[in-house]
């Protein structure tokens, strides 16, 4: 089986482990890709927006299945049209990925089939959103409506923060994302993902993780794309994974089925786990990255398979079995990170990290030079380990980092911390 694989970070690049490692596979080609994807996978020059590029280099090779990582092309319906020429698509379709693309259009689901979230009120001009806000207890917490790279949230304690982040959306430093904006509670608890497996018919439990988005120790400073992960949570109890699926999931899905679109592939809930139980802060579309990371190292079951049968709507057929150690993901960023940040650093030592069998590299913004691989962007490597317990993982990752060099780099130590606690305390 010949497959199209979409994207260039270190979801892709897990991505491209676990289907290399599958069954069945002839081969995988990636557009863009990155250095990391290349020892899997060929890499391709593909304009993804141009829906017709993309179909007609599936034609041309063959391709059985195209495989969309990231949210952009799948809220802009590259999944409808090739489904059309009936092409396989992992991912679900623009309607769908309205759950990512839109958080206005999550939120009025919520509202129409009681789904607990935090709440909210949209606005599309300044001066409202500013005078509903100067009525507001604080911290609040403002979103750009759109797709944000995982940036556009921000936690205002202020009146004058919360007006700044208004501003700020308004005035296009988010583009097209924050030409509408959600203004919405405080959500105090423990943040944690969750995901699912869907077809049209029905959908399995994958597993749980729990993601750091501040760029700073003890979960401080500005929001980046995610700094690291781990896999599974413990918070996420039976109970709660109980509770999430009944009141959160099941009417999510069934949401889209009566909107004449059910959604297929991964759906990923970011929950609050309050005093209340757990609430939806936002839907993802796809695997998160760094989840993705820390998610696919720990599943047995065969990648490919899974990802057939979820597109032919055979996905009761699958059994998902996991590997019970725990998995964590450090991201190695560029310094300076989310804000301005170097390209071009010699990196050093991934041969070394990797030489431990418990150790993987994942590649993001990487580039090569000749024989030398460079770094190309903010979120540059995440270095993936395992343990039989979040501590042992967290002191394996660092000890693999401490490997890789290059000029400026960043990470936090960190991860895993709530986990890391909780063992101590036992």
């Amino acid at each position: 089986m010949n497959i199209l694989l979409i994207g260039s970070g270190g979801r892709e690049n897990a991505i491209a482990k676990g289907l290399y490692e599958s069954e069945g596979l002839k081969k995988i080609f990636c557009t863009p890709g990155n250095p990391g994807i290349e020892n899997f996978a060929e890499s391709i020059d593909l304009n993804t927006s141009n829906h017709n590029e993309v179909l007609n280099y599936c034609n041309i090779n063959n391709i059985n299945l195209v495989v969309i990582g990231p949210e952009v092309p799948l809220v802009e319906g590259l999944a409808d049209f090739l489904t059309q020429y009936d092409i396989l698509v992992f991912g679900p379709k623009m309607l769908s990925a309205k759950l990512e693309g839109s958080k206005k259009f999550t939120k009025e689901i919520c509202k129409k089939y009681e789904i607990p979230t935090a709440k909210f009120n949209s606005f599309s001009e300044e001066i409202m959103a500013i005078e509903f806000l100067k009525k507001q207890k604080f911290p609040i917490v403002i979103k750009a409506d759109g797709l944000a790279a995982g940036k556009g949230v921000i936690i205002a304690e202020n009146l004058d923060e919360g007006i700044s982040a208004i501003q700020k959306n308004f005035s296009g430093a988010f583009n097209e994302a924050g030409k509408e904006i959600i203004i919405e509670e405080f959500l105090i608890g423990e943040e944690v993902s969750f995901f699912v497996l869907a077809d049209e018919n029905s959908f399995k439990e994958l597993t749980s993780a729990q993601d750091h988005k501040r760029i700073g120790i003890n979960d401080t400073g500005p929001n980046t794309g995610g700094m690291g992960a781990y896999s599974p949570a413990p918070i996420m109890t039976s109970k709660l994974k109980k509770e999430t699926i009944e009141r959160i999931i099941k009417p999510t899905l069934k949401a889209m089925k009566e909107l004449g679109c059910p959604f297929t592939g991964v759906l990923y809930a970011g929950l609050m786990i309050t005093n209340e139980g757990p609430k939806l802060i936002e839907y993802n579309v796809r695997f998160g990255d760094p989840e993705c990371q820390v998610i696919l190292p720990r599943l047995k079951t065969d990648l490919l398979s899974l990802m057939i049968n979820c597109c032919k709507n055979k996905l009761s057929e699958s059994i998902i079995e996991w590997d019970k150690r725990y998995a964590l993901t450090i991201v190695m960023a560029a310094g300076g990170y989310p804000e301005s940040y170097e390209t071009g650093q010699l990196i050093t030592g991934i041969d070394l990290a990797e030489k431990d069998p418990n150790i993987t590299v994942f590649h993001a913004g990487t580039r090569k030079d000749n024989n030398s691989i460079l770094t190309n962007g903010g979120r540059v490597i995440s270095v993936t380990s395992f343990g039989s317990t979040v501590k042992e993982a967290n002191t394996s990752a660092i000890d693999a980092i401490n490997l890789i060099k290059w000029n400026n780099s960043y990470y936090r130590s960190d991860i895993g911390w709530r986990a890391i606690k909780r063992e101590d305390n036992e």
